[in-house]
């Protein structure tokens, strides 16, 4: 399957399964945005849940290599069940990251193991600022992992990348925000003016 129908799949399951939003809502980053793709709810959908994972692999394959890398870890939360499922897929050890230390038992941020110099992928479902997946980055690093790459559906183009770059994490995504507005546009899934209401917030990071 070539990158321009994977990109359309995606673009066709978000549709079907009511992933796209528009309104008033907060980000993760803190941010105000007038759109949310809600990619948490995809594991809801077996078929949908599956399909995707399977666009990870693949882009996991093609865009990282599967030797690459020794570890997958997935970012809380909307990253840990498309981590888990890819790592599955790719025969991987899966790791999670906790938002936050825990306060018992062996106080650590990331669940699984990590060996000094193993090279941990990062994954999660899309990115705005890039803040959740730099603190992942820092935590893994501290473990004794090495992180140089992160992989994710959607970038929202709001600088997370940029962001990550300046942490030496290179970001592999299958789809930018602009690129899914059109092709939504195309298949008819949203107005003119929800076109625009999108691509105006990208304009604006």
């Amino acid at each position: 399957m070539s990158r321009e129908e994977m990109k359309e799949e995606l673009c066709r399951i978000l549709t079907r399964i009511g992933a796209l939003k528009f309104g008033v809502f907060t980000l993760t980053s803190g941010k105000v945005s007038p759109y949310y793709i809600d990619l948490r709810i995809v594991p809801s959908f077996p078929d949908a849940f599956q399909r995707i994972c399977e666009l990870y692999v693949e882009l996991i394959k093609s865009e990282v290599g599967a030797n690459n890398f020794d570890r997958i870890a997935g970012i809380p939360t909307a990253g840990i069940p498309f981590a888990s499922l890819t790592a599955y897929h790719l025969k991987k050890p899966f790791l999670y990251i906790r938002p936050r230390e825990r306060l018992h038992g062996r106080e650590r941020r990331v669940e699984g193991i990590v060996m000094p110099g193993d090279r941990v992928l990062l994954m999660d479902d899309l990115i705005t600022s890039g803040g959740s997946l730099k603190r992942a980055a820092t935590a893994i690093r501290t473990e004794g992992g090495v992180v140089t790459d992160a992989v994710i559906l959607l970038d929202r183009e709001e600088g997370g990348k940029e962001n990550l770059a300046k942490d030496d994490v290179k970001l592999h995504y299958l789809l930018r925000t602009s690129e899914a507005a059109e092709k939504l546009y195309e298949i008819g899934a949203i107005t003119e003016d929800q076109l625009k209401i999108i691509l105006k917030q990208v304009k604006k990071k």
